[in-house]
């Protein structure tokens, strides 16, 4: 079968693999309908890998995949063949300390879909079918469109990231970084009951992003620096934001803009910062980290399915899997893209 294998930096090849296996018990086999392409797999497709992690042998990408159950293990229920799934491209072994205290993404042993961490690297899934555990499956209603079925996965990132913030009711919201993350965090953060969400970037393309999806306002600052400074009145005027880019200086403009007792939840990843210790200590600011997801999954693509959050306007392209090449050059010109897909032939 046909598959999305990455060999080395820039050299993608749409190669022959070993047909997908029977699925075993617990198991289903899914026909993969459409691929959304992430910034780790551009990270993957640039430059082999990220920080210390470096592919060592050829590895399918992709971990943003929908599609149509073909064939069920034994023991498996709640799934028939023909249903459309979501896919949850997390494994966590379900024992470790972590995975019993409610803490499954911070599993000891995860095994993560297109993730060269591990030697065997734990293949993606911009393959033409593939077999898992019937648990990774969401199952969708008919009619379903799954190229925004596709997005669970990074939508999921997100209502992790809002969901850590408490209760965002009447809150005003700060997001800044307004790529495929920060643009789905905006809808996450609308759907929590943010009362009014400020969006900023340093490029264009990603500001009309973040109006597409309901920011109210948006904040160009490449073309005005110091757009921010009114919300750094009276001692902070932004009651939480959400950091999606990981660059330093807007996580140092975002830490000026928050109220006392304020809260910035870092989401993006990025650099080493030096932070602003008396400001912190002085406004009594909170900080955390947001990190993948675990049960989110399962909302993130019932909420896409229903309509309840509309991710249509950040799907710039859906490209024919055998034009693979293209559609990750297309995915790395920010200046054209939000977010590109690769869709294989039905089956």
């Amino acid at each position: 079968m046909k598959a999305v294998v990455l060999h080395a930096p820039h050299d993608l090849r749409f190669d022959d693999i070993a047909p997908a296996p029977a699925p075993g018990p617990g198991e289903v086999q899914i026909a993969v309908s459409h691929g959304g392409i992430c910034g780790s797999d551009l990270h993957y497709y640039h430059h082999g890998g990220f920080g210390t992690v470096r592919v060592r042998e050829p590895m399918a990408l992709g971990h943003e995949v929908s599609g149509t159950i073909t064939a069920l293990g034994a023991g498996v229920t709640g799934l028939t063949e023909g249903d459309l799934v979501a896919v949850n491209p997390s494994r966590p072994c379900g024992h470790c300390d972590y995975c019993r205290k409610g803490l499954a993404h911070h599993c000891l042993d995860m095994r993560f879909n297109g993730s060269a961490m591990r030697f065997p690297h734990e293949q993606g899934l911009f393959r033409a079918a593939v077999t898992l555990p019937a648990a990774q499956a969401v199952r969708l209603p008919a009619g379903t469109d799954l190229a925004l079925a596709a997005m669970s996965e990074p939508l999921a990132v997100c209502l992790h990231a809002v969901a850590g913030a408490g209760s965002l009711i009447g809150r005003r919201v700060l997001v800044s970084g307004c790529g495929p993350i920060g643009c789905l965090t905006i809808l996450a953060a609308r759907a929590a009951g943010a009362e009014e969400i400020i969006a900023t970037d340093i490029a264009a393309p990603a500001l009309a992003g973040a109006r597409a999806v309901g920011a109210d306002t948006v904040l160009d600052l490449a073309g005005d620096a110091d757009a921010l400074a009114p919300y750094a009145e009276a001692k902070g005027q932004i009651d939480v934001a959400f950091e999606c880019s990981g660059a330093p200086p807007a996580i140092l403009a975002a830490l000026k803009v928050l109220r006392p007792q304020g809260l910035l939840v870092a989401v993006g990843l990025g650099p080493e910062v030096t932070l602003p210790v008396t400001a912190l200590v002085a406004r009594e600011i909170r900080m955390q980290g947001s990190f993948r997801f675990d049960a989110e999954f399962a909302t993130a693509a019932r909420a896409i399915a229903s309509g309840r959050i509309d991710v249509s306007p950040l799907l710039t392209r859906v490209l024919p899997v055998a034009e693979a090449t293209d559609a990750f050059d297309l995915a790395s010109d920010k200046s054209r893209a939000m977010k590109v897909q690769i869709a294989f032939p039905s089956p």
